[in-house]
């Protein structure tokens, strides 16, 4: 398996654009609408937000999915269409008019908006400039670079990567774009992520695929501890790499699995290291473990800990934030066996041993921690389970960005 370039335009058949048309009236300048198209239709699937409150192109999403098909996936960034006026209704809207333009049925469109919550989504600049945006598609670089651009909001760089593997004897690709920065903290983080392969495989085996993938990649980040109504993780599958139809869970599926984990991984890791007004990607890895469950829960709650967030912001290494989010994460352990240690490309540090503190160089310690990547590391003593969970620091700016997001 290797990386590759492309993004959602990696795999054979894709074609994507982003432009602006005035979602937000006050960016004058910013890419706001995306289109992702297939040559051909496509096995399709998705998962969204386990929050009761949902944006409305979820639920048109999920009608328009219960064939397992689609053709196409439209977005814009500047307003969630969530809990808006007409909300429903203006996500159909945004389908009608990407499927008016593209010479297909409004179902086999799906539809994703992040932005600010409430306010009633401007569709008609979105009806306007869609002869715009489908005159704009490519299949290139430059086309995934584009659409990545127009779904970012609080975002401070795009998420894009692409993946290649062999699959049935046949080159395969993977790609994908993703938005999250802010309002992350994933149950199925605002994210958004749209998955492209020319990988052929049924709608039942990719819906399998991505469900697995979630759990351990996006389901393991938090920014903030807030999950949005508008999280969204949907895939796109054309079949134009010509290999066998993946329609079990053999080895065929075995390797399109891992690809698809190995790209939303690394999706997953940029967002978590872009958080809104982060300084430092956290990395915790729990080892030794009851279980991966047990070990899992343990780690997200270290990540997903203010006072360890702040501690590493900070730099200050400052152990017992960490024992504390473990203590309350709900998970029974004997904390006497508990060893923690901190590390980056500067070294490591072990700070904790048995649950009792060590001597240790403190400017050593800060060195670690002043790095962009730190790794915090737990080794419980109790068994075989280990889980990796990522997440940032809280800084000042978090609040600056947050207290006046909608106005």
């Amino acid at each position: 398996m290797n990386f590759v370039e492309g993004g959602v335009c990696a795999a054979q058949g894709f074609r994507a654009a982003g432009i602006h048309v005035g979602v937000k009236t006050h960016a004058t300048w910013k890419k706001d609408l995306a289109l992702i198209v297939s040559d051909v239709d496509c096995a399709a699937a998705a998962v969204f937000t386990k929050n009761v409150v949902k944006a409305a192109p979820i639920l048109v999403d999920k009608a328009h999915l219960t064939d397992g098909k689609a053709r196409a996936i439209v977005a814009n960034s500047g307003n969630a269409n969530a809990c808006a006026p007409q909300g429903e209704e203006n996500a159909e809207k945004m389908c009608a008019a990407a499927a008016a333009a593209i010479g297909c049925k409004p179902e086999d469109v799906l539809v994703s908006s992040t932005g600010v919550i409430g306010q009633t989504l401007k569709v008609g600049v979105i009806e306007e400039g869609m002869p715009a945006l489908y005159a704009a598609l490519e299949h290139s670089e430059a086309a995934s670079d584009a659409a990545a651009h127009a779904i970012m909001t609080t975002d401070t760089v795009k998420k894009e990567a692409a993946v290649e593997t062999v699959i049935g004897g046949k080159t395969v690709r993977l790609g994908g774009i993703a938005k999250g920065s802010g309002m992350i903290h994933p149950n199925m983080g605002t994210m958004l992520c749209f998955l492209t392969t020319d990988c052929a495989i049924s709608p039942e085996m990719i819906r399998a695929a991505l469900l697995e993938t979630v759990q351990v990649s996006f389901n393991r980040i938090s920014v903030d501890g807030d999950t949005s109504t508008n999280d969204s993780c949907i895939v796109l599958a054309n079949g134009l790499a010509g290999n066998a139809p993946i329609t079990d869970k053999g080895a065929d599926y075995q390797a399109f699995a891992e690809a698809l984990k190995t790209l939303c991984t690394l999706l997953a890791k940029k967002m978590a290291s872009d958080g809104e007004g982060a300084k430092h990607l956290i990395t915790c890895t729990v080892t030794g473990a009851k279980s991966e469950a047990s070990a899992e829960t343990i780690a997200k709650s270290v990540i997903s800990s203010t006072l360890t967030k702040a501690a590493i912001f900070g730099a200050d290494a400052n152990w017992g934030r960490v024992l504390c989010a473990m203590g309350y994460s709900g998970e029974a352990f004997d904390p006497d066996k508990v060893d923690v240690s901190f590390a980056s490309a500067a070294g490591e540090i072990a700070v904790c041993a048995q649950g009792r503190g060590l001597d240790f160089d403190e400017d050593k310690a800060k060195a670690i921690l002043t790095e962009h990547d730190v790794e915090i590391h737990v080794a419980m003593g109790e068994g075989s389970g280990s889980c990796t969970c990522w997440g940032c620091d809280i800084t000042y700016d978090y609040i600056k960005i947050n207290g006046d997001y909608r106005t």
